[in-house]
C-alpha cells in the first residue's frame, strides 16, 4: 500500500465516518430539544408533530442542496466557498460572517448555560468562572488536532443520543401499555381538544419556532472535507444523518404527546420539569431528574464543542479567501486553524462576561437575537447558490453529480417560499419581530463595512496579478 492510500485511509489527523454522524448530532440536539420541546407542545398541542416534520423538511432540503454541491466540491468552509463561486464574493462574505457571528452566540450561551449548571453543583467557584473554565477545556480540545474534536464529540453526543433512543424505545412501549404500569395513550393526540386543538395556524407558528432547533446539520458537511473520505463523509452527511435528526425529534415529540395530554404537561422552566425528566419518571426510571441533569448537561458541552469547531473552521475559510483579516487563517502544523480558534472563543468570552458584568445592559441579549434569522438567512443562500451552480453546469456534469437535487428548481423556490412565509410569522409576534430587527440591524453593520472589505479583495488581487506577472517574465 502506498503512503498516499496509507493517510487516507489511516490518517490520526482525519475524521471517520462515525465521528462525522456524531458531529452533526452533536451540533444539533441539546436543550432545545430536551427542555425547550414544552413551550412547543403548549403552542401548537399534539399537532406540534406536524410542526417538527414541516421544520425538518425544509432543513432536509437544504442539506440535499448543500450536500450536491459539497459532494462535486468538498472544501472547508461548505456553503460559504459554494455562495463566492455562485454568487460572488459579497455573498461569502454575508453567509460567512453571519454564520460566525452565530456560532459566537451560541458558545455565550452554552457556556452561561454551562456555568449556571456546575455553579449548582460546585459551589466554590462563582458560575463565570465555571464558563470561562468551559471555553479553557474544549479550545483545548479543538487545538490539540481534528480527531481529538472528533473524538470528544462523538462520547458527548453518544451520551445524549443513549438517552433519546432509550426514550423513545420505553416510551413506545409505554404508550402501547407493554411496560409495567403503563396503558394504552395513543388517544392523547386527538381526545383533548382534538390534534390541532390551537388550529392549524399555530401549526405554522410552531414551524418558525422548531426550525431553529434543527440548525447545525450543515456541520456535517464541513467536517467531511476534514474526514478521510470526503465524498463518503458528504453522502453520510446528507443522506443518512437527516433522517435519524427527524426520527429523533419528531419521535420523542411523538412519544411526549401520547404519554402526557398536552395540557397536562407542565411548562418546563429548567431539567427539574423539563417532558423528558417528567417521562422518565413517569415510566419508573430511578432518579430522572438527576439523570436528565447530567445529559442535558453533558449536551451543552457538546454544542460548545461542535459550536467552536464551526466558528474556527468558517473564521479561518473567510480568512484564507480575503474576507477577515489574513492572520485568522494561520493554521498548525496539525492543520487546526489556532488562530481562528481563540478569536472564535474570544467572541464567546466576550459576550458570557457581558451577561455576568452588566446582566442588564442587553449586550447579551441582542448579540442572542441578532443571530436569530441567521439559519433562515444560509437556508436561503444554499438555495439561491445552488441553483446558480447547477446552471452553471453541462449536462454531462449534472449527470455524473454523486448527490442529485430532484425537481430542480422547484424544490429551491420551495424552500425560499418557505423561509419568507416562518419570517413573516415571526413578524406577528413580539419575541420574532425582536429577533428579525437586530438580526437585520447585524446584517446592516456587515453591509456598511462590505466597500472595504471589497476594496482590500481588489488590492490583494491586483498584487497576486502583478506576482504572476513576474513569475511568467
Amino acid at each position: 500500500m502506498s503512503e498516499a492510500n496509507t493517510t487516507i485511509e489511516h490518517s490520526p489527523k482525519k475524521l471517520r465516518p462515525r465521528h462525522i454522524t456524531m458531529v452533526t448530532l452533536g451540533g444539533i440536539i441539546g436543550s432545545s430539544l430536551f427542555v425547550g420541546s414544552s413551550s412547543i407542545v403548549h403552542s401548537v398541542g399534539p399537532a406540534a408533530v406536524v410542526s417538527y416534520l414541516a421544520g425538518g423538511l425544509l432543513v432536509y432540503l437544504a442539506m440535499l442542496m448543500l450536500g450536491e454541491m459539497a459532494a462535486a466540491r468538498p472544501e472547508v468552509g461548505s456553503f460559504m466557498e459554494y455562495a463566492r463561486v455562485g454568487m460572488g464574493d459579497w455573498a461569502a462574505y454575508l453567509v460567512g460572517w453571519l454564520y460566525w457571528y452565530f456560532w459566537v452566540g451560541v458558545l455565550a450561551y452554552e457556556a452561561v448555560i454551562g456555568g449556571h449548571t456546575l455553579q449548582g453543583w460546585f459551589h466554590a467557584l462563582p458560575s463565570w468562572l465555571w464558563s470561562l473554565l468551559l471555553l479553557g477545556v474544549f479550545v483545548c480540545t479543538n487545538l490539540i488536532s481534528v480527531r481529538s474534536f472528533g473524538e470528544t464529540e462523538f462520547w458527548l453526543a453518544s451520551i445524549k443520543i443513549a438517552a433519546i433512543i432509550v426514550f423513545i424505545v420505553v416510551g413506545a412501549l409505554f404508550v402501547l401499555g407493554l411496560w409495567p404500569d403503563g396503558h394504552y395513550a395513543v388517544g392523547n393526540l386527538w381526545q383533548h381538544g382534538g390534534f390541532a386543538p390551537k388550529g392549524t395556524g399555530a401549526i405554522l407558528t410552531g414551524v418558525a419556532l422548531v426550525i431553529f432547533s434543527y440548525f447545525g446539520t450543515e456541520i456535517a458537511v464541513m467536517a467531511s472535507a476534514e474526514s478521510e473520505d470526503p465524498a463518503k463523509g458528504v453522502k453520510l452527511a446528507t443522506v443518512t444523518v437527516i433522517w435519524r435528526v427527524l426520527l429523533f425529534f419528531v419521535g420523542s415529540i411523538l412519544i411526549i404527546t401520547m404519554a402526557v395530554p398536552w395540557d397536562q404537561l407542565p411548562q418546563a422552566t429548567g431539567v427539574a420539569d423539563a417532558p423528558f425528566t417528567i417521562l422518565f419518571d413517569k415510566f419508573g426510571i430511578p432518579a430522572a431528574s438527576n439523570m436528565m441533569e447530567l445529559v442535558i448537561f453533558t449536551a451543552v458541552l457538546s454544542v460548545l464543542n461542535s459550536g467552536l469547531y464551526s466558528a474556527s473552521r468558517m473564521f479561518s475559510s473567510l480568512a484564507r479567501k480575503g474576507l477577515a483579516p489574513k492572520a485568522v487563517g494561520y493554521q498548525a502544523r496539525n492543520g487546526v486553524p489556532v488562530v481562528a480558534v481563540l478569536a472564535s472563543t474570544s467572541g464567546g468570552v466576550i459576550a458570557a462576561i457581558a451577561n455576568f458584568v452588566a446582566p442588564d445592559s442587553g449586550i447579551f441579549d441582542f448579540i442572542m437575537n441578532s443571530a436569530g434569522l441567521v439559519a433562515l438567512f444560509v437556508y436561503v443562500f444554499i438555495a439561491l447558490t445552488q441553483m446558480r451552480l447547477r446552471q452553471k453546469m453541462t449536462p454531462d456534469e449534472v449527470a455524473a453529480l454523486q448527490v442529485k437535487v430532484r425537481f430542480f428548481p422547484w424544490l429551491n423556490l420551495f424552500l425560499i417560499a418557505g423561509v419568507v412565509v416562518v419570517v413573516i410569522i415571526m413578524l406577528t409576534t413580539s419575541t420574532g419581530r425582536t429577533q428579525v430587527w437586530t438580526s437585520l440591524v447585524a446584517t446592516g453593520v456587515l453591509v456598511v463595512f462590505w466597500p472595504l472589505v471589497r476594496r482590500k479583495l481588489q488590492l490583494m488581487r491586483a498584487e497576486e496579478q502583478q506576482e504572476d506577472v513576474l513569475v511568467t517574465e
